[in-house]
């Protein structure tokens, strides 16, 4: 394939494969694009120095250990270097990862799905991570500084006794475990802010997209972030349990950043554990976003925030809404106004530009989603509700259910797929009522103009972030995370 031929330089152990056939194991795998489920690429960890044990889940242990002993080793000098340095390296690897958007996307898009003009949206979205931790090195309140402040006890003469310091201090060597549906941003974001503290890192990235992670540590490598400072290893399928109970219970790593399902996140909680040290943990879990649209909304913002935070990369997004409550005096105006751009939105392959919605991750990501559509029996198929066979199984029409009811799958759990289930409330407090029933608390959206509202009914949601008259909320200036069964600590 031509784009993996043209960034041969920044794919080591990456190759076009020689047979159709998918290949599954944990250190030598086939990638495939969700376009066609054809394979594109092969990646092979077998060369890879290791232990003399043939079983793939200890090769998995012994390369993770590998990995942390050299950025535990590397850190003993990388914290101790200048913040101008380490600005520099960030600033460096943000401009390659630009210098190289059009290469990176294509990657993107091939392996994940999402439509290209997505994909060189994450592009720039995952180098501005860099940017902004770039400059956070340089400020005294940032990585690298600290606070100064008399002391409150006093001396005889009630002059300040003395001097508090507090100084910014790297935590040390961390462990990163991202997910499949944003390979660059999800790595950048967390990376960069360990890079400007002087740590290092271990990153496993989804074995449904690591071709990304890989380029993006070679581009990191021209710009000067060495081997030790940043680890990847891409395993494959089965890859993920011995990594994360390598890094769950080595003492050496000291932090842990996983992005995924609350399932899973749990699990990596109760192994943290188990370990010989307390470790600090950001978990970035499941959601299930309600978007609130207020009797005296402008529509034109509530619809256009609708469909940003709903149809991004097909619904495939841990913050995109799917309770969508709407006041019962603008419920049928915004359900023809979606019902309209819906019944619009082309169906098609992520490098067809001219594409909406495109294909999901797998065939097994399709029929999950389509199994909640199916099963649900109090509501109405208003737009879509089906496969689009012409195209393929991973391929889904966007839907909209009206008033499904609040026990039905496609309301109470995250659909991470291009459906919207609607329904009316005629006061706060009842859309407080219902939002609270959900254990999950990561994103919300409402729309309206009452600024007396906004301070209001935005305090007083479950969430770790609210977007108001917006659909879109993620920078790398504003904290990022969720409350509840969404995880803890914030990026």
């Amino acid at each position: 394939m031509k784009i993996l031929s043209t960034m041969k330089h920044l794919l080591p152990g990456v190759s076009i494969p020689t047979s159709p056939t998918p290949i599954m194991s944990t250190l030598q795998y086939t990638v495939q694009n969700p376009a066609d489920n054809q394979v594109f690429a092969t990646v092979d960890m077998l060369d890879t120095p290791t232990s003399t044990t043939t079983n793939d889940k200890e090769i998995v242990k012994s390369l993770t250990r590998l990995a942390i002993v050299k950025a535990t080793s590397k850190f003993s000098h990388f914290k101790h270097t200048t913040s101008t340095h380490r600005a520099k390296m960030l600033n460096d690897w943000a401009s390659n990862i630009r210098a190289n958007a059009s290469n990176l996307a294509t990657l993107m898009t091939l392996e994940s799905g999402k439509p290209y003009r997505e994909s060189m949206g994450e592009v720039e979205y995952g180098a501005t991570f860099l940017d902004y931790y770039a400059g956070t090195c340089l400020r005294p309140s940032g990585m690298s500084g600290g606070t100064i402040i008399p002391s409150p006890f006093p001396s005889t003469s009630n002059a300040s006794r003395g001097t508090i310091m507090n100084f910014n201090e790297p935590v040390g060597p961390c462990a990163f475990i991202t997910p499949w549906n944003f390979p660059l941003a999800m790595i950048t974001r967390k990376v960069g802010p360990a890079i400007a503290a002087g740590c290092t890192s271990v990153l496993k990235p989804s074995e449904l997209t690591p071709i990304t992670a890989i380029a993006l540590r070679e581009l990191g490598r021209e710009a000067g972030v060495e081997d030790g400072i940043f680890e990847v290893l891409p395993f494959g399928p089965g890859g993920s349990e011995g990594f994360g109970e390598v890094v769950c219970k080595d003492d050496d790593i000291k932090k842990i950043s996983f992005t995924g399902s609350t399932r899973v996140g749990k699990i990596l909680h109760s192994q943290c554990g188990e370990g010989g040290i307390v470790k600090r943990m950001s978990l970035e879990l499941g959601g299930n976003a309600p978007f609130v649209v207020f009797d005296d909304a402008d529509m034109d913002t509530a619809v256009e925030a609708a469909v940003k935070s709903k149809f991004r990369n097909s619904g495939q997004t841990c913050v995109c809404s799917d309770r969508f409550l709407i006041s019962s005096s603008r419920v049928e105006e915004f359900t023809e106004r979606m019902k309209s751009i819906v019944n619009d939105m082309k169906v098609g392959e992520g490098m067809d530009e001219s594409s909406d919605i495109t294909p999901l991750i797998t065939p097994e990501a399709a029929r999950n989603v389509m199994g909640k559509v199916e099963e649900c029996e109090t509501g109405e198929v208003i737009a879509g509700g089906g496969y689009a066979e012409e195209l393929g199984p991973n391929y889904m029409r966007p839907t909209l259910i009206l008033n499904p009811e609040e026990k039905e799958r496609v309301w109470k759990e995250e659909t991470f797929g291009p459906v919207a289930s609607i329904r009316s409330f005629h006061d706060e407090e009842e859309a407080l009522e219902v939002i609270k029933k959900s254990n999950t608390g990561l994103a919300s959206y409402f729309v309206t103009k009452d600024l007396a509202r906004v301070f209001r009914f935005g305090r007083e949601l479950p969430n770790g972030m609210v977007g108001v008259n917006e659909g879109i909320i993620s920078s790398a200036q504003a904290p990022f995370g969720g409350v509840g069964e969404s995880g803890i600590g914030r990026e």
